[in-house]
């Protein structure tokens, strides 16, 4: 009877221990962040800390082999002075962004805000003030959305399992820690974080592929040096603030409670950044991108995306039915750089015009081309001439019966279509440098 009543209890903590692995239904706030998220569209990534001092990207402490020690000697002075969370947040939303995603602590372990679990945080700067509490506030007050940047990897830490990774190995470490004290640490952080800064709108994570093979076509997604924990983490963030929506910078295909889906210095499908070898999904999309070559404060790069070329990343995520997360990596003085603020501002400026064909709008019923792209909403398509041939474009296969109007966005001026045995042939404006995407809207139905 004890061997029967046993095994039953096995059986039941094995389905127990499967369904939370394996299975996942968002909640109804959680379905409706996501819808909120998908229509948005557009946000602004930030790249900020310690690693903004000697201006050579966050990366700095592992391309430089920097030791802990020494690495630590940041925080005596870091000390943002001219960090203006108003004026962060300000030009994120008149740049029509409608969320924010912020460093909370990246790969070299320093945390942004008023934490309990780590000495080498904000408050022992002489700043001395949470940042994220600061961004929190402001976000709240001027209607944007945050989310969380949260670093998986530790290049500080001597229980992160940094001997099985793939970075950091020159930091100086020499001891090896509980890794299982490492995963109680990151929860306790991501607790204090979804506790303390009112609704936080989604976690980003980042770093899981340390400890990983390099990204490659033959990857296999579960092949991992170690034990993430992962949906323990998912389910204590759902728990915690049921709408907040995750997504994990893995370059793998989604996990189960994952609720969107990113990827790196790439649309969705391309993959020309190398690291990108995942299948689209069907969650909610992100592309993340930079302004330069550089995710951090980088004295030396002044490779800056042109306004055409970003709003090519916008309308070309937005025609896989994704988000544009665009980074700006501020100076260590807390100033955002005139050149990021420029492009942010040419944006918003493009988006009072444009907006109309990217906000709450869905991919086209094809994806994105070379000439171009498509986006749509009920009743309308929006044709984005990118790079046409021509001064023509051919739909093939085009899913409408009728072309009730068809009209430059900008202009209102007529556009001359015809539709033959499916296909749609319509004039288009080539690209300038002033008006990149001379969008098109064609006003459609079934009858």
């Amino acid at each position: 009877m004890k061997k029967s009543l046993l095994a039953l209890a096995f059986m039941f903590l094995m389905t127990g221990t499967h369904a939370q692995t394996n299975s996942y239904q968002p909640s109804p706030q959680n379905t409706a962040a996501r819808k909120w998220f998908t229509d948005a569209k557009y946000g602004m990534f930030i790249h900020w800390g310690p690693f903004s001092i000697p201006g050579s990207g966050e990366w700095v402490m592992n391309n430089r082999n920097i030791t802990v020690k020494n690495y630590t000697r940041l925080e005596r002075f870091f000390n943002p002075v001219d960090f203006n969370a108003a004026n962060w947040v300000s030009l994120a939303r008149q740049g029509g962004m409608k969320y924010i995603t912020l460093i909370t602590r990246h790969h070299d372990g320093f945390s942004m805000w008023d934490t309990k679990y780590s000495d080498f945080n904000i408050m022992h700067t002489p700043y001395k003030k949470d940042i994220v509490k600061q961004m929190a506030d402001e976000c709240h007050k001027q209607g944007v959305k945050l989310f969380l940047y949260y670093s998986l990897l530790d290049w500080r830490r001597d229980d992160y399992q940094y001997w099985t990774g793939r970075t950091g190995k020159g930091t100086g470490r020499t001891e090896r820690g509980n890794w299982n004290d490492y995963i109680t640490f990151m929860k306790n952080q991501l607790t204090e974080l979804l506790t303390n800064y009112g609704t936080i709108g989604g976690i980003w994570f980042d770093g899981y592929w340390d400890q990983m093979d390099e990204e490659s076509k033959g990857r296999k997604d579960n092949d991992t040096r170690v034990d993430w924990h992962i949906r323990e983490i998912y389910d204590l963030i759902h728990r915690l603030q049921p709408q907040c929506l995750i997504g994990n910078n893995h370059h793998m295909s989604p996990l189960p409670g994952e609720d969107f889906q990113m990827f790196e210095q790439d649309v969705p499908g391309e993959n020309t950044s190398g690291l990108s070898f995942q299948k689209i999904s069907g969650l909610p999309l992100e592309t993340c991108a930079t302004i330069n070559n550089s995710w951090g404060f980088n004295l030396t790069d002044t490779t800056y995306k042109t306004p055409a070329q970003l709003v090519n990343l916008l309308v070309r995520s937005a025609g896989n039915g994704g988000n544009l997360l665009l980074n700006i990596g501020p100076m260590p003085n807390g100033e955002i750089q005139q050149e990021f603020q420029d492009r942010i501002n040419w944006m918003g400026t493009w988006l009072k015009t444009y907006g109309e064909s990217i906000y709450q709008t869905k991919g086209g019923f094809i994806r994105p081309q070379k000439w171009g792209c498509l986006t749509q909403v009920s009743g309308k398509v929006y044709v984005h001439p990118l790079n046409p041939e021509g001064n023509s474009l051919t739909l093939e296969n085009f899913p409408y019966k009728q072309i009730k109007k068809a009209y430059l966005l900008k202009t209102k001026r007529p556009v001359k279509v015809g539709l033959q045995n499916k296909n749609l042939l319509l004039e288009v404006q080539q690209p300038t440098a002033e008006d990149p995407d001379q969008v098109i809207v064609l006003e459609v139905g079934n009858k």
